[in-house]
């Protein structure tokens, strides 16, 4: 799956979708997609996130207590 860094506007593939949905994990694994050399994987905080579109990544994958307000 490909998403966007907010500051940057890089797209990133991320490593593992399952660390993406989890709402207990505010960090993911991906590769930032420059050129055609695969890049070595980092740590990005998901906060930082967007889908390609510019929309925010749904509040279920960022905060485990997302029905409670």
């Amino acid at each position: 799956m490909l998403l966007q860094i907010k500051e940057s506007g890089e797209l990133l593939e991320i490593e593992e979708i399952q660390e993406l949905i989890d709402p207990n994990n505010d960090v993911v694994h991906g590769r930032e997609q420059q050129g055609e050399e695969e890049q070595p994987p980092e740590s990005y905080k998901k906060e930082n996130l967007v889908f390609p579109s510019g929309e925010d990544l749904p509040r279920c994958w960022l905060d485990a207590d997302y029905r409670k307000d």
